[in-house]
């Protein structure tokens, strides 16, 4: 049984989430708080399996709850949150102190469709009691920061050359992450780690529901030496970019002139995602480029699988996958380390190096 605390300021939201959270036998709501304060106390007195902390609340917010409870007594957070732009902040803010995941609230701070997310909370839900806390807990990005960037710059002189396969547009190689739970904190240390001088374009799926990927970007560019940007439709690829899937779309390529350029289209979801891993993998088919560094990292599900058969029987492809060691959650790697087309199993903190390795 998996014994969940709800946290919410709203009584009305409290009840629907603890009523639809119990629909699933396998979960009891062992206590509600309304506040941050309350949250951590009983926290302390119940000891749950997980905790899902409204973002925004007064008295004590649900981040500053999150950061003691992760500091003081670790659980797995689950944040629930409003597509403001102070509401996607705090909650990409979340997932950097630890937070397992994310659901994010259809209309607002008291959601009376909250029922539309159901199936999604249950199943993070479930899922958030089986992680390690220790790979949810802050591991010091930005203190450890500038060694990595120096010694992979000393290697780039060595490992990043010209490849004779360039397409038209100057593009020979382009590197591919696909991520989902876990996945914003992961590429926090994967992106800040790369040199300013990458030479090749990076196109990132991170499964996120709409107006969290802007915020998204916008983060991980201020943390990294490279360029990272929300993927803007018919945008030409550039090196040394990062374009992270917009969430509610699809991210594809397509050829535009002498140039591949960005392709964002709302088509039906896949994996029951969009955007989906597979659906970028596999937009490469009529695309001049035939070298890629795949990268599969932390999250539920299987995405990024069936994209890394297809492209591996068509292009030449160098597969990382994230190690179970360090995944949130091992789902996506695993499915993808099975198909045995993997070249390289590696902790998160190895990943930015292995992918400059195959530059």
């Amino acid at each position: 049984m998996v014994n969940v605390l709800v946290v919410d300021d709203s009584a009305f939201m409290r009840k629907m989430l603890s009523e639809m959270l119990e629909k699933d036998d396998n979960i009891t709501v062992v206590d509600k708080a309304r506040n941050g304060k309350d949250a951590i106390e009983k926290v302390k007195k119940h000891d749950p399996d997980v905790v899902t902390m409204d973002v925004e609340m007064p008295i004590m917010s649900g981040l500053e709850a999150l950061k003691q409870i992760m500091s003081e007594h670790p659980k797995p957070v689950i944040m629930v949150s409003s597509v403001t732009k102070i509401g996607t902040e705090t909650t990409i803010k979340a997932m950097e102190y630890g937070a397992f995941d994310f659901i994010s609230k259809p209309s607002g701070s008291i959601s009376l469709d909250i029922h539309k997310v159901e199936a999604d909370i249950i199943e993070k839900v479930l899922h958030a009691s089986t992680v390690s806390v220790k790979n949810l807990q802050n591991h010091s990005l930005l203190e450890k920061k500038t060694l990595p960037l120096r010694v992979i710059k000393q290697e780039t002189n060595v490992t990043m050359r010209d490849n004779k396969h360039a397409s038209r547009n100057g593009i020979s190689k382009v590197v591919l992450i696909g991520t989902s739970t876990g996945g914003p904190k992961a590429l926090q240390q994967v992106l800040p780690y790369l040199p300013e001088n990458f030479p090749h374009p990076i196109l990132i799926v991170q499964h996120m529901p709409k107006g969290f990927t802007k915020s998204l970007s916008e983060r991980l560019n201020s943390l990294s030496q490279i360029t990272v940007k929300e993927a803007e439709n018919g945008e030409v690829l550039k090196k040394g970019v990062a374009y992270i899937a917009p969430g509610g779309y699809h991210l594809k390529v397509r050829t535009i002139g002498t140039s591949v350029a960005v392709q964002l289209d709302q088509s039906p979801l896949v994996n029951g995602h969009r955007p989906a891993v597979d659906v970028l993998f596999r937009s490469f088919d009529s695309v001049h480029i035939d070298q890629f560094i795949s990268v599969i990292l932390t999250g539920m599900g299987s995405d990024g699988t069936k994209g890394l058969v297809h492209l591996k029987k068509s292009k030449q492809v160098i597969a990382i996958a994230e190690s179970k060691t360090s995944s949130v959650v091992f789902g996506m790697p695993r499915a993808a380390i099975e198909t045995s087309l993997v070249d390289e199993v590696v902790n998160l903190k190895e990943v930015a190096a292995t992918i400059v390795k195959y530059c």
